[in-house]
């Protein structure tokens, strides 16, 4: 499955998904959004279990102030609609899978 373009149009569908749900917050000049882009991508193409959606920041500030997004990259993960993990920084792909696996 591939990463989904999360805006305010879209985000109720995502936040209401019956999968576990990770965002990530990002913007194109950050250059540790950069870093986690991929391992976002290849965790999304891996675990089709999961629902991988990325919140670009510079186009979406409501959402990011909904979910007090102070810095970026920050990665949040939903279930039932309810942020269960947060956290502001590069991550590897183990910890973002754990976070994940909650």
């Amino acid at each position: 499955m591939s990463v989904l373009h999360v805006n305010k149009n879209n985000f109720e569908s995502v936040r209401n998904s019956e999968k576990p749900v990770l965002l990530d917050f990002y913007a194109d000049w950050c250059g540790p959004c950069r870093m986690v882009s991929p391992t976002v991508e290849e965790i999304a193409e891996e675990n089709p279990q999961y629902l991988i959606g990325k919140i670009n920041v510079d186009k979406e500030p409501e959402l990011a102030q909904k979910f007090h997004v102070l810095s970026i990259p920050t990665l949040a993960v939903l279930k039932n609609g309810n942020v269960i993990s947060q956290s502001a920084g590069a991550r590897p792909k183990a910890d973002i899978l754990a976070m994940l696996k909650g």
